[in-house]
């Protein structure tokens, strides 16, 4: 038989008297290495341990996991202490994850776990109808991966369960990159996508992250009120097709999408021919910063030009780098906009928050030697929440400016 469950059997680890810990009681998700104790016993947990957190006077705090590897060395996941990461306590979980969606969305197409912000902090999980592909991002959830495996098939329904490790985060937690299946059989075509009237096709086992970006859905939607009809769009670092498909949808007469992957034009064509609009889409294979020059040098001209690039700036460390990257994407995409016309830039660094991304686009506007009036600025859909308490949770801005 076995015993029951005792949380005097888990380890205790200890915040410094130095440490914040009123942001913890505030709902602060993480604890930082120089924030803990980390005595030799400490360092000796293996990455994933469960433990109980303690302020300095050793009043509890929650329930913690803990990686000794990590400078995020304890991720809250649960203020009772004496809770118990059983299947129940993941049923919940995803239950009120999955009642969120599906208030939000009449479609199985959608972020379904986005981390800290839906309780399962370093977790995420994207929905593309009978399949999801789930990244376990943080050590804690890849030790307690088959409960968290077995509460998604039952709680959505789904079918097919992909394990993506290609997150950069799993290399800091010090997680391996091997991408598995984990129920049921990975898709031997590319899934179709149905989003603001076009159609996307999302490579679940070799496309980028999980395979589709669903954060920008609301961007997208807004770019596609920009267009009237013929107008001529450029989508540079389009992916499988982004902002160019919606704004088609949208009533566009003619998009191009610019991109550095081959296998991302393709699937953006096959976008293209599915939605019905293969005839009005092209694409060009480059570097987005070689291909921007290359069409003014052209003398090419644009009603709405569309900028969603990678994160330039993934930390702290890079931003100066990052932002004057953003800068460059504006002042070589401005020129390209017609006058009157508009231009959308995103960013997906959290590293750069809003004021400062908006700062360096108008910088770049503005040294092209355009004026911008600012109309919009959009973040993630509803589907990607933010934790109020973590900035990082907020991390895609998208400003839209008429030239």
């Amino acid at each position: 038989m076995t015993a029951p469950f005792s949380v005097s059997d888990r380890p205790t680890v200890r915040l410094k008297p130095k440490a914040n810990a009123r942001a913890l009681r505030h709902g602060f998700p993480w604890v930082y290495a120089n924030e803990l104790v980390t005595d030799r016993r400490t360092k000796k947990l293996a990455p994933g341990t469960l433990a109980v957190l303690e302020d300095d006077a050793r009043q509890p705090l929650g329930l913690v996991s803990v990686n000794p590897n990590s400078k995020i060395i304890a991720r809250i996941l649960d203020r009772d202490p004496a809770a118990n990461l059983d299947a129940a306590w993941f049923d919940r979980r995803l239950r009120r994850a999955l009642q969120l969606r599906e208030n939000l969305y009449n479609t199985p197409f959608y972020r379904l776990v986005h981390a800290e912000a839906d309780g399962l902090p370093g977790v995420v999980i994207d929905r593309f109808g009978e399949a999801c592909v789930l990244q376990p991002n943080a050590a804690w959830a890849e030790a307690h991966l088959d409960l968290l495996s077995e509460a998604l098939a039952k709680v959505t329904g789904v079918t097919t369960i992909l394990k993506n490790a290609s997150g950069r985060t799993r290399g800091l937690e010090g997680l391996d990159d091997v991408n598995a299946v984990l129920m049921g059989a990975a898709p031997d075509a590319p899934v179709h996508v149905p989003m603001n009237g076009a159609t996307y096709m999302a490579d679940l086992t070799g496309g980028q992250k999980t395979g589709l970006f669903f954060d920008q859905r609301e961007n997208h939607a807004f770019g596609a009120r920009l267009v009237h009809p013929g107008a001529k769009v450029l989508d540079v670092f389009s992916h499988v097709g982004g902002f160019g498909l919606a704004m088609l949808a949208g009533g566009a007469g003619e998009a191009l999408s610019v991109d550095g992957s081959a296998a991302a034009l393709s699937l953006a064509e096959q976008g293209a021919e599915a939605s019905g609009m293969g005839g009005r889409f092209t694409t060009r294979k480059g570097d987005a910063f070689d291909v921007l020059t290359a069409l003014a040098d052209e003398g090419q001209s644009f009603d709405v030009v569309i900028c969603d690039p990678p994160a330039f700036a993934p930390s702290k460390q890079a931003l100066d780098a990052g932002l004057r990257a953003y800068e460059r994407v504006a002042r070589l995409a401005a020129p390209l906009v017609r006058e009157g016309g508009y231009l959308g830039l995103c960013s997906c660094s959290h590293a750069a928050d809003l004021g400062k991304f908006r700062t360096a686009s108008a910088r770049g506007i503005g040294r092209a030697g355009r004026n911008a009036q600012l109309l919009h600025t959009g973040y993630a859909g509803p589907d990607h929440p933010q934790l109020p308490q973590l900035a990082e949770s907020g991390y895609l801005k998208a400003v839209f400016f008429r030239l």
